[in-house]
């Protein structure tokens, strides 16, 4: 989970200021959680790969625009969302999104591969607004106001959309359930 928004942005201040490797904390820190999210909005690891690493090369050429009030890490998910959500509009219409999930982490065995894949392939079929949500509390693990704040939208609205996406989402998970 991130850490506490003074350290990101003395970080920030440190690159502004000339010193380029200040950024290298932010990488480390948020590298993990954006690719994450990059790979449940598109659903491949190459191209959460290049989303990610694309949004920590626009957020350290825009770090000027960054607002100190504001959280860092809703700043840089957004670009990060914002990324991933272009890279998915520049893919050609019938070249199909791969639904295998592959995180590169130890394998879990036959089971737990199969429900990865079941998840994302579930997952693809929301809408980005239902998807961002749920990608953002149950991958991300913001709370509601974190969300919010990242989205620019009301906390109310992240609930209605947070319901409505696990309504959608439960049937698509149960149909091969024995």
């Amino acid at each position: 989970m991130p850490e506490p928004n003074d350290d990101d942005i003395a970080c920030v201040a440190r690159c502004l200021k000339g010193d380029p490797s200040a950024f290298e904390p932010l990488v480390t820190r948020y590298q993990r959680v954006l690719f994450t999210v990059a790979l449940r909005l598109l659903g491949n690891a190459e191209d959460a790969r290049d989303a990610a690493q694309n949004a920590f090369i626009r957020a350290y050429q825009r770090l000027d625009t960054f607002d100190p009030s504001r959280r860092f890490f809703s700043w840089i998910y957004r670009i990060a969302v914002n990324e991933s959500l272009n890279l998915r509009r520049a893919q050609r219409p019938h070249d199909p999104l791969p639904v295998t999930l592959q995180t590169g982490a130890a394998p879990d065995g036959v089971e737990a591969r199969e429900l990865s894949e079941r998840v994302q392939a579930a997952l693809l079929t929301l809408s980005t607004e239902h998807r961002e949500v749920l990608v953002m509390r149950h991958f991300a693990e913001l709370s509601y106001d974190e969300i919010a704040e990242t989205l620019g939208i009301p906390e109310k609205t992240v609930k209605s959309r947070l319901f409505s996406a696990r309504q959608r989402l439960a049937p698509l998970l149960a149909l091969d359930e024995s």
